[in-house]
């Protein structure tokens, strides 16, 4: 077995770039080396967590707790921030940086780059009327596209993914197998995880004498630029206005966004939370897992809401909040201290 069968990123699974110079991970990761004349001379084949690296591989730290093993590594180089620059092995070179977890993100896509689209369109996929396929698409097994679809240049649309009527795909997306998109617009560079759900009906409803009777829901899903949404996850499309994904945002797998709904760039939405309709979220907005936010609220930017966390009520900018219902980290804990403070006294 090859060495490098041992290593992350697995050649059975993962594509793998390079060797690449010492120069060229400075280029792409940004930072300084130290010493400064260290491992000039060393091709680097591939990154390696800190115990198993050798002298041909990038290491990483970012936490204090693996410093032992960053003493004993045989890495050539390790990615780290200057706090940590003394206990470098004198063997290895150091790749300091004041963002060392990015610099590290920089580096192992050099090492594993996204896989190109192939420009290959599989001969069981179904492309409709009226579609546009722009330059080197990959198309694959049993994908449908369907009339007057539009898809971007380099875009990737995997097997068994279904694009609806219209739907407009821009360039170097990748979406993902099982995915579904309807009723939507989608900018450049966005990635959509398998078995997302994109542009379906919002949950709209009203109450007649005889029950239940469905509202219809007219409006799209916008994505705009460089945004991730996670393995099944769901976006409704608005019903009278879009629902709105701002540039940058990351969806995790698992998350539900409701109709109308406006998340700014550069969002955060954590693993089953539920975001429902007509709610606002300001740019840079974090929801951690399993957070609920009701209906027709505003979050402010940079906002913070907590795991578990029940959002009732508008949020201020730059604020952070837990609980259910939500309130200030302080707050929260104070109360919890508080509770098993009168526990204690009752069962004492």
């Amino acid at each position: 077995m090859d060495r490098l069968d041992n290593l992350p990123g697995d050649q059975r699974f993962f594509e793998r770039s390079g060797p690449f110079s010492l120069e060229q991970l400075v280029e792409a990761a940004g930072g300084d080396i130290h010493p400064a004349q260290s491992g000039k001379n060393v091709r680097f084949r591939g990154v390696a967590p800190l115990h198993v690296a050798t002298a041909e591989d990038v290491s990483f730290l970012d936490n204090r707790r693996y410093l032992p093993l960053l003493e004993k590594t045989k890495a050539g180089v390790v990615i780290l921030s200057p706090a940590f620059v003394d206990k470098l092995p004198a063997q290895t070179a150091g790749l300091v940086s004041k963002a060392p977890y990015l610099a590290w993100a920089r580096v192992a896509s050099l090492f594993h780059p996204a896989p190109p689209s192939k420009g290959s369109r599989h001969p069981s996929a179904y492309i409709g009327e009226g579609v546009e396929i722009g330059d080197d698409v990959e198309i694959g097994p049993f994908a449908v596209i369907e009339n007057g679809a539009k898809i971007g240049n380099g875009s990737i649309i995997s097997a068994h993914a279904f694009i609806g009527k219209s739907v407009e795909i821009g360039e170097r997306c990748r979406i993902g197998s099982h995915v579904s998109v309807t009723h939507a617009k989608i900018g450049n560079r966005v990635s959509l995880y398998s078995g997302a759900r994109i542009g379906q009906d919002g949950f709209g409803f009203a109450v007649g004498p005889q029950g239940f009777e469905t509202v219809p829901q007219l409006g799209l899903v916008i994505i705009e630029d460089d945004v991730e949404i996670g393995a099944n996850s769901t976006i409704d499309r608005g019903s009278m206005r879009d629902t709105f994904i701002g540039a940058g945002t990351r969806i995790d797998n698992l998350v539900q966004i409701g109709h109308n709904a406006r998340l700014g760039k550069c969002c955060i939405v954590v693993s089953q939370a539920g975001v429902s309709g007509s709610t606002e979220l300001g740019d840079f907005v974090t929801i951690a897992a399993q957070a609920g936010l009701i209906g027709h609220i505003k979050i402010g930017e940079k906002a913070r809401i907590g795991a578990q966390c029940g959002v009732m009520s508008d949020v201020e900018a730059g604020a952070d909040v837990i609980g259910s219902p939500a309130m200030p980290f302080r707050e929260f804990f104070r109360n919890v201290a508080t509770l098993r403070k009168l526990s204690r006294k009752s069962s004492g």
